[in-house]
């Protein structure tokens, strides 16, 4: 079982995908690292051997990954809230930050429509 940046990748899926199971990694990093590892992108988790698994995980030093990346996103935001910027205050407010519409869609931010009843005469 290979466990790289803390992480168990998962053992039939080809190497090139299981890598973007690390947080901060995706496809096209991945094809970076097995490049400058040496490694096919076509070979699968479990027939990795031990020198595969340590070319790649020495190919990935120095990139911030995992708890590190998670930590650093997670203070950014916080610096954002805590000046009061314009992206703060939509992070504050479970709004979307970029630019969205909200009159209609931006349910995966707002949670499930909160159902205004209507009154009677």
């Amino acid at each position: 079982m290979a466990r790289i940046a803390g992480v168990d990748l998962p053992r039939e899926k080809r190497v090139e995908i299981g890598l973007t199971y690390i947080y901060g990694v995706g496809l096209s990093t991945s094809q970076k690292i097995l490049k400058e590892a040496g490694v096919n992108p076509d070979t699968r988790v479990k027939d990795l051997t031990a020198e595969q698994e340590q070319a790649i995980r020495k190919a990935m030093d120095g990139m911030v990954l995992e708890g590190d990346l998670r930590r650093e996103v997670a203070l950014n935001i916080k610096r954002l809230t805590e000046i009061g910027c314009y992206r703060g205050i939509r992070h504050r407010r479970g709004l979307p930050v970029r630019g969205q519409r909200t009159k209609t869609n931006a349910r995966t931010r707002k949670g499930p429509r909160k159902l205004v009843s209507k009154s009677k005469k």
